[in-house]
């Protein structure tokens, strides 16, 4: 996790909302502010990072701090680690920023976790981000179950927010005709990256249901009407800076969740980890 913020500094937060209810569990619907920290880990580093980052979910337990997270890994692009953490307003991680500023137990562990943290790290970065709802599409997920991610980071020329906004929209309709239970929250950088840029997180519960993500996609695009073709192809040409797609993998270990949701699924939540060798 970010060395120089650890979790009481992940103020205004996916994904990934719900007040109260993120003291007992994930959010079961699009929390209006995330927090993501991502680093980029040095290559051959990655089991050392991992075994480092699962400090940092025993420290917040120990402590019992009430906000949670999710670690992922990439699986495509850069070798990095994502912790996103979901906060219902800016007043909870008030809230928590408080709590964890008076433990100066908490803070020295924190402390000797982000020295261990920056010998295997090249690089990290802190960002930001509003809930979109309006256009968001689908279903919530249950978090707990879900494996993997795919993450598109859409990066618009400055002057054409609109141009994304009815290109989103367009595309949420159509697929309201061909995939109806295909989901995926869209998010708003409001901090740590170059604006305006827009994060759209989607996620399935087997890798072997990207196929059926891919699928979905294709039937989508061929299925725009050609006032929706028009409006998704101005923003293309005139709106788009670029974008990028990547796949990641949840990390059980490097999550902090609650014991309710490691609950739900032991053997994944909690895995067994190699005897030493005396």
């Amino acid at each position: 996790m970010n060395p120089k913020l650890s979790l009481f500094a992940l103020p205004a937060l996916l994904v990934t909302g719900v007040g109260t209810a993120l003291a007992q569990a994930l959010p079961t619907s699009q929390p209006a502010l995330i927090q993501i920290f991502r680093e980029q880990v040095k290559l051959g580093r990655a089991a050392e990072h991992a075994r480092i980052e699962a400090g940092w979910p025993a420290a917040f337990a120990k402590a019992k701090s009430p906000n949670h997270y999710l670690a992922m890994t990439s699986l495509t692009g850069a070798s990095e680690a994502w912790f996103i953490v979901p906060y219902a307003s800016n007043a909870v991680a008030a809230d928590e920023m408080k709590l964890e500023e008076s433990d100066t137990t908490l803070a020295a562990e924190l402390q000797r976790l982000s020295r261990a943290d920056a010998e295997v790290l090249n690089d990290s970065r802190s960002i930001q981000a509003v809930a979109r709802t309006d256009l968001s599409h689908g279903a919530f997920p249950n978090l707990a179950k879900q494996r993997y991610w795919e993450i598109t980071i859409f990066r618009v020329r400055p002057g054409h927010v609109t141009d994304f906004e009815a290109a989103a929209k367009a595309y949420g309709t159509a697929t309201d005709r061909t995939a109806p239970g295909f989901s995926y929250r869209v998010f708003e950088v409001t901090a740590g990256m170059p604006g305006p840029t827009y994060l759209v997180f989607a996620s399935v519960e087997s890798y072997a249901q990207f196929d059926d993500m891919m699928a979905n996609g294709m039937k989508t695009m061929q299925s725009l009407t050609p006032e929706e073709r028009t409006t998704l192809q101005k923003f293309s040409a005139d709106g788009l800076l670029n974008s990028e797609t990547n796949r990641f993998q949840l990390n059980p270990v490097m999550s902090y969740v609650s014991p309710e949701t490691r609950a739900t699924d032991p053997t994944f939540w909690m895995p067994k980890r190699p005897a030493r060798r005396p």
